[in-house]
């Protein structure tokens, strides 16, 4: 590390897979003649972001051995913490395709030059009831992690990488930071404590509000929006990019505080989900991370708080990075300003509280919720995009 002021990286080194040099013209050289395998959607943000270090200490698709003990321990084999498996499912058709092959080219999609070569470790069946079960405490076909794992190939392909390139993105290119960069971006603003929040969802008051509490105890506020793949009724990384430069131009010193994009793909997982972001953010820097209420969850799947408590499995510092926990944030008239269930003594006939069908009932009729409850410049940019 070049800074010994920052905080340092899931397994204390940070991993870059990129090749550089004359090693890329070998390896485009040698990937051209191995078997191919075209990545999916989900699996190509697993492969960016163990490239880039935001799954350090990981250096490629996880084995049989690691993965069934993240399932059954939340650990690795070596005893790091690690709540969900990052692995490369195939086909049974595409595992006897590649049959023993010891290196295989991975592709973005048909056609297209290989971005990696995987040196292969070994093949296991994937367990998916188990994984279900373990990492989304449920086996329900309609939850989207579930479904996605259900949908997902048979058999698992293990080993390291050696990354050409990272897959080809044309949107917010100025946002799309590594690890490495964001963690110089800390060091250049003198930031020695950074708090980090998640989020797919655009920001309304509540969420502003407890980012600003935790910044009162902090010198940074990354905002990290998820902008992998997500469920089909989520709003789209585009408009919610727009609310946040919004909110950014207008109620956020910019000396404190920076939006950059996480390339992940969305699992749905709730607490497991929880600790999976938090060391991820420590990767990227952060010391701090923000968990609310219902934090990843989806559906009636995950108890309100159950991803503040999952925390409470691991050793004091295990796991490397302090989490800030949050009760559900509202205005309230009687306070006359933000505050929780822990600040407020009123009753709920006092609180500014809409559901999220209230609130898309209110932007789908061009009809502002309440300033109380979201900024007036995100609830214009909602408008418009629900008009579109």
């Amino acid at each position: 590390m070049s800074d010994p002021s920052q905080i340092a990286p899931h397994g204390g080194t940070l991993i870059n897979l990129l090749v550089e040099g004359d090693a890329t013209a070998a390896l485009v050289a040698e990937a051209a003649n191995l078997p191919a395998l075209v990545v999916g959607e989900r699996e190509l943000s697993d492969l960016e972001m163990l490239a880039v270090g935001a799954l350090s200490p990981l250096t490629g698709f996880q084995g049989e051995a690691d993965y069934h003990a993240v399932l059954d321990s939340m650990h690795l084999v070596n005893g790091l913490p690690w709540a969900i498996p990052v692995v490369l499912s195939v086909s049974e058709e595409e595992s006897h395709r590649i049959g023993g092959a010891g290196a295989v080219a991975l592709l973005p999609a048909e056609g297209a030059a290989a971005i990696a070569v995987l040196r292969v470790s070994g093949t296991f069946k994937r367990d998916k009831q188990k994984e279900a079960t373990s990492v989304y405490g449920t086996d329900d076909g309609e939850h989207p992690g579930v479904a996605a794992v259900y949908a997902a190939g048979d058999v698992c392909v293990a080993g390291t990488l050696e990354v050409i390139a990272l897959p080809a993105h044309d949107d917010f290119q100025t946002y799309r930071m590594t690890p490495a960069q964001t963690r110089a971006e800390f060091a250049k603003r003198g930031w020695r404590t950074v708090v980090g929040f998640q989020t797919r969802n655009p920001i309304h008051r509540a969420h502003e509000y407890i980012q600003k509490c935790a910044l009162e105890i902090t010198d940074g506020l990354l905002v990290h929006p998820l902008v992998g793949a997500t469920k089909a009724d989520d709003v789209p990384p585009d408009v919610r990019m727009q609310c946040y430069e919004a909110l950014f131009e207008g109620y956020y010193p910019k000396d404190r505080a920076m939006v950059s994009v996480f390339p992940a793909a969305m699992r749905y997982a709730g607490p497991r989900e929880a600790v999976w972001h938090a060391i991820c953010r420590k990767n990227y820097g952060c010391t701090h991370f923000i968990v609310g209420r219902d934090h990843a969850g989806v559906g009636t799947y995950y108890g309100t708080y159950d991803a503040q408590k999952i925390f409470e499995q691991f050793e004091p510092g295990e796991l490397g990075i302090t989490t800030l926990n949050f009760e559900h944030s509202f205005w309230c008239n009687a306070c006359e300003g933000m505050g929780s269930p822990k600040t407020c003594p009123h009753d709920e006939s006092t609180r500014v509280s809409l559901s999220g069908t209230k609130v898309r009932e209110m932007l789908a009729n061009g009809e502002r919720p309440p300033i109380e409850f979201s900024r007036p410049e995100v609830a214009d940019i909602l408008i418009a995009a629900m008009k579109k």
